[in-house]
C-alpha cells in the first residue's frame, strides 16, 4: 500500500514538473522576437523625418517599411532632452532627471529586469552610446536595484565624462557588440543629429538626419546577416526627443511641450509585428516602447507605466 502511495506522489511530481515546463515554454515561445535593439535617433524633427515633404531625408526608411510598421502620433510626454528620454525608454516612467549624466534614473531599465528574469549574463544585454552621459542607463537609484543586474556599456568616448564621439565610431562598435557576444536586448544612442542641431547648422544637421538613416538600414541588413539575430530579432527606432517648432525658437534647441519637442518618431520591423503599415489612431508614446520590449521577451516588469503597443503587432 505505501508503495502504491508513494507511486502516486511521484507520478503527481512528474506530471506537475510537466505541466510547469510545459507552461514555460510557450511562455517563452509565445512570440518568435528573441532579440530587441531599441535605436534613438537623437533629436530630429518629425517634420525632417516622416512628415518632410516627400520624406527625402529618410529614403531607407520609406523603403524599409514594406517590412514594418510607423506610428505617425508617437509622442514624448515627459521632459525633451536626452537623459530624462532614453531613461523614459528604458524604464516605462517619465521622470525629470538632471541631462548631464549625474543623476541615476530613479527605476530599473528593462535590460536590468530582463537580466534579473533570466539569469542571463551582463553581456546579453548592452547600452551602446555616442553620448558618455548616457553610461547612467545601466543602473537606477530605486534601493533594490542599484548596482544590481547591470548591462554592459560603450557609451562615449571611453565611459561618462569622457566626451562624445561620432556616430560611426557607434555603429561599428554596435555590429562588433552583436558579432561578439550576441546579445538579446541592445540600446543604442546616435548624437550627431542633435549635435548638429544645437551647433545651428542647418545643412549638417539635415546631412546627419540622412546619415542616420543609412545607418538603420545597416544595422538592419546586418541584423538579418547574422544567424543569431535573423529572422527573430525586432528593431526598434524612437527618439528621446524633437526640437522646437520655428514658432517656438526652430530646430537648434528643444526641451519644452511644444508639438515639435514632443513629436517624435516609432519606427519599427521584427518577425512579431505588421508590415507596410502606417498606424495614425490610438494614444502611443514613449513609455510604451519599455512595455512593448518586456512583452515580446516575457518579461515582467515593475514600476513602469506604460502600455504595449498591441496595434503594432500581428
Amino acid at each position: 500500500m505505501k508503495k502504491i502511495f508513494m507511486y502516486l506522489i511521484l507520478s503527481f511530481l512528474l506530471f506537475s514538473c510537466n505541466n510547469d515546463t510545459e507552461t514555460q515554454t510557450k511562455t517563452t515561445n509565445k512570440y518568435q522576437t528573441q532579440n530587441v535593439v531599441l535605436l534613438v535617433v537623437d533629436g530630429p524633427r518629425i517634420s525632417e523625418t516622416w512628415e518632410a515633404p516627400a520624406k527625402e531625408n529618410i529614403p531607407n526608411r520609406v523603403n524599409l517599411l514594406s517590412q514594418g510598421v510607423f506610428i505617425s502620433n508617437f509622442k514624448n510626454n515627459g521632459t525633451t532632452n536626452t537623459n530624462p528620454g532614453h531613461s523614459a525608454l528604458c524604464s516605462g516612467v517619465y521622470e525629470n532627471i538632471k541631462n548631464n549624466g549625474t543623476e541615476l534614473p530613479g527605476y530599473p531599465s528593462v535590460m536590468q529586469q530582463w537580466l534579473k528574469y533570466s539569469g542571463a549574463d551582463k553581456n546579453k544585454a548592452w547600452v551602446i552610446a555616442s553620448k558618455d552621459k548616457l553610461e547612467v542607463l545601466n543602473n537606477c537609484k530605486q534601493a533594490d536595484w542599484k548596482d544590481k543586474f547591470q548591462p554592459s556599456v560603450d557609451c562615449g568616448v571611453n565611459g561618462n565624462g569622457s566626451g562624445y564621439r561620432e556616430d560611426a565610431v557607434t555603429v561599428t562598435k554596435t555590429k562588433e557588440v552583436m558579432r561578439n557576444y550576441s546579445p538579446n536586448i541592445i540600446v543604442i544612442n546616435l548624437k550627431d543629429v542633435d549635435s548638429y542641431g544645437h551647433a545651428n547648422n542647418w545643412n549638417e544637421y539635415i546631412k546627419a538626419i540622412k546619415t542616420t538613416d543609412a545607418s538603420i538600414k545597416e544595422i538592419w541588413e546586418y541584423i538579418q546577416s547574422l544567424p543569431a539575430y535573423k529572422d527573430k530579432t525586432t528593431l526598434i527606432v524612437s527618439n528621446d526627443h524633437g526640437r522646437h517648432l520655428d514658432a517656438k525658437g526652430g530646430f537648434s534647441e528643444h526641451g519644452d511641450d511644444c508639438e515639435g519637442c514632443r513629436h517624435i518618431e516609432f519606427f519599427a520591423m521584427g518577425p512579431d509585428f505588421k508590415k507596410n503599415t502606417i498606424i495614425s489612431t490610438g494614444t502611443y508614446e514613449q513609455i510604451d516602447i519599455t512595455s512593448t520590449i518586456a512583452e515580446l521577451l516575457g518579461v515582467p516588469l515593475q514600476y513602469a507605466k506604460g502600455k504595449v503597443i498591441k496595434d503594432a503587432f500581428k
